[in-house]
């Protein structure tokens, strides 16, 4: 399978957050509502800040996302986009990898080739973003240099934290849940912004968002996991103009009471990423 050039990958890259920027996402900023102390202008300059960092062939992931990091605070001032960079420069690395097979067989390989450097990168790219909650552990703390490579840092966060456990699974929660569920909802709207709601709310549904959990716990997680299935029919099978006061009621209702899903829009903007990816190399199907 042929790699996409530089400049198609951070084409792709912008087009997933901006599409993920253009829709409504109960909780998070958006287009028809900042939050948070931030709006969509600060996430739009973050990530044309971060596209050429995280396109840039040859560097590592661990590498793409220091600079892109270092690149997005300069540009929003604030962190807006850590976890879509650790999520995002694994699949462009993987996306331009000379490697033989599909997009998760070539992402497989370059996960297990991250290295101290790597690790060494990441701790440092956290805490330049600081994001909230982050709080301390008793065995890699990302205050002190890391002593293991970024793949064994990741495996001991994965209970903890959805985008660590992406990392040792293979992305498994994007490529088994959030792929499929984009393909089944685009099939039920032209409409690309009520159909990244409702990948939004698809994932909200389905797990505890890291983000809330790090800053409020996993009680307060649970609760907007509950509320998110309990509003299903605000958008499955898909959100609507029908249904969107609804949701834009529960987005200011999560944000009154301080509720981030973050790490929920992390996750969208991958699987948009990912599935950019797909439609440009032109394959027929997700493995």
């Amino acid at each position: 399978m042929p790699g996409l050039s530089e400049a198609e990958t951070a084409e792709a890259f912008l087009a997933a957050c901006r599409a993920e920027l253009a829709a409504l996402k109960p909780g998070n900023v958006h287009v028809h509502a900042g939050g948070h102390g931030m709006e969509a202008r600060h996430f739009e300059a973050a990530a044309a800040a971060a596209a050429p960092w995280i396109a840039t062939p040859g560097l590592q992931p661990g590498e793409r996302i220091l600079r892109a990091v270092e690149a997005s605070l300069e540009a929003a001032g604030c962190n807006t986009n850590l976890g879509i960079l650790l999520l995002s420069a694994p699949l462009a690395a993987a996306t331009q990898a000379d490697i033989a097979g599909n997009l998760r067989d070539r992402l497989h390989h370059v996960l297990r080739a991250l290295d101290a450097a790597d690790a060494a990168n990441v701790f440092e790219a956290i805490r330049r973003a600081n994001p909230g909650g982050l709080g301390s552990t008793p065995d890699q703390d990302v205050a002190a240099p890391p002593t293991v490579g970024l793949l064994e840092a990741m495996a001991l966060a994965a209970q903890r934290d959805r985008i660590a456990r992406a990392y040792v699974t293979d992305f498994e929660e994007i490529f088994a849940f959030g792929l499929p569920a984009l393909e089944s909802i685009s099939r039920k709207t032209d409409d690309q912004a009520f159909a990244v709601t409702s990948l939004h709310m698809a994932y909200l549904a389905q797990g505890l968002d890291s983000h809330i959990v790090r800053k409020l716990g996993h009680n307060a997680a649970e609760t907007v996991r509950l509320e998110a299935r309990g509003h299903r029919n605000l958008w499955d099978p898909v959100a609507t103009q029908e249904t969107f006061a609804g949701l834009l009621a529960f987005d200011r209702d999560l944000k009154q009471r301080g509720l981030n899903p973050g790490t929920t829009a992390d996750f969208v903007v991958a699987t948009l990423f990912a599935a950019a990816i797909y439609r440009r190399l032109e394959l027929s199907s997700h493995p």
